[in-house]
């Protein structure tokens, strides 16, 4: 099967495609090469994928691609997708997540792909309290400008659904991590300021909820809603593991031997939601899947990722801060 894959050098679409050769898929990514895209994340898989830098909002060179490759397959995990930057500019996030949505499903209706795997996010359902789980029935409740566009470009995908019959899938992953991170989103941030002994910030008082999945179940998750997953059906990847963010920082300030005197509390986010849970019963018994990784085998391994890549880590660090230091300029 021919894949075209978005967004395939950024975090979680490259642990995708690196398995996907692994695999023997036929491999075709496209990625605009944002801040959060990198093609050293495809390096060792170079040689056996067709790669190309587009912006998926452009729609007559994403026409091109879908016209030379004819692809079975779309799996989209293009987005912008952080938070933080999402508050201060809600345009680029509306713009891509939204707009280049609508071109791949257009253009895949238009090319009849066998499948569409929208990759969502457990986000579009809100926050929760203290109990209960999200479900593929959960009435979606976005609350920031990211999930507001994400929600978007999951009802897109509905609609051409319904509308055309375009052969949509849709997936809403809970938090990942592991490998590859890029240094903006907690778990990295905490590892890098830990490294180089800076305070480390945590919003609030760290109580508000995630639960975290290692970034190699959930692609592998995503080969089996590929597979196997009912066309129009919707998916949660989970894993049960949810923690606070006070947890997750106490837990890798302690697996790197430094002081828990390093975490620095700071104002909170607005609308900051307390907690995301979802429950990935439907997808484990209709698909056989569930998450092999528990949090602790996972963040293990994932700090020991950034102490032997420093460099990278630290490359990342640096773009960030110069990016915030613009903005605050």
């Amino acid at each position: 099967m021919k894949l075209l894959v978005t967004g395939g050098a950024g975090f979680i679409g490259s642990e995708f495609v690196r398995q996907a050769v692994k695999r023997g898929y036929s491999v075709v990514v496209v990625d605009k090469l944002t801040y959060a895209g990198d093609l050293e994340r495809l390096k060792e898989v170079s040689q056996n994928i067709i790669f190309y830098k587009i912006d998926i909002a452009d729609f007559k060179s994403l026409k091109e691609v879908f016209e030379n490759h004819r692809p079975e397959a779309v799996i989209h995990f293009a987005a912008e997708t952080h938070v933080d930057r999402s508050i201060l500019n809600p345009y680029d996030f509306l713009h891509s997540n939204i707009i280049g949505t609508y071109n791949l499903c257009e253009l895949s209706r238009r090319y009849e792909v066998e499948k569409f795997i929208n990759i969502s996010t457990d986000e579009v359902y809100g926050e929760l309290g203290n109990e209960g789980k999200f479900t593929e029935q959960t009435p979606l409740n976005p609350n920031s400008p990211y999930s507001v566009s994400k929600a978007s470009a999951d009802m897109l995908g509905r609609a051409y659904y319904r509308t055309y019959g375009l052969p949509v899938i849709t997936v809403r992953p809970s938090n990942n991590y592991g490998p590859w991170q890029y240094p903006e989103k907690l778990i990295p941030v905490v590892i890098a300021k830990a490294l180089l002994n800076e305070p480390v910030p945590v919003y609030g008082d760290g109580s508000n909820i995630r639960e975290w999945l290692y970034v190699e179940d959930c692609a592998e998750a995503i080969f089996d809603i590929l597979e196997k997953g009912k066309i129009g059906e919707v998916y949660n990847v989970s894993s049960g593991e949810e923690r606070r963010n006070i947890e997750v920082v106490s837990m890798i300030l302690k697996l790197l031997d430094k002081p828990l005197e390093l975490i620095s509390f700071v104002k909170d986010r607005p609308g900051h939601d307390f907690r995301y849970s979802s429950s990935f019963e439907k997808l484990k018994n209709e698909l056989g899947w569930q998450p092999k990784t528990t949090f602790e085998e996972g963040l293990e391994k994932t700090v020991r990722w950034y102490i032997d890549h420093q460099d990278w880590l630290f490359k990342k660090v640096k773009e960030v801060r110069d990016y915030w230091e613009k903005v605050y300029r």
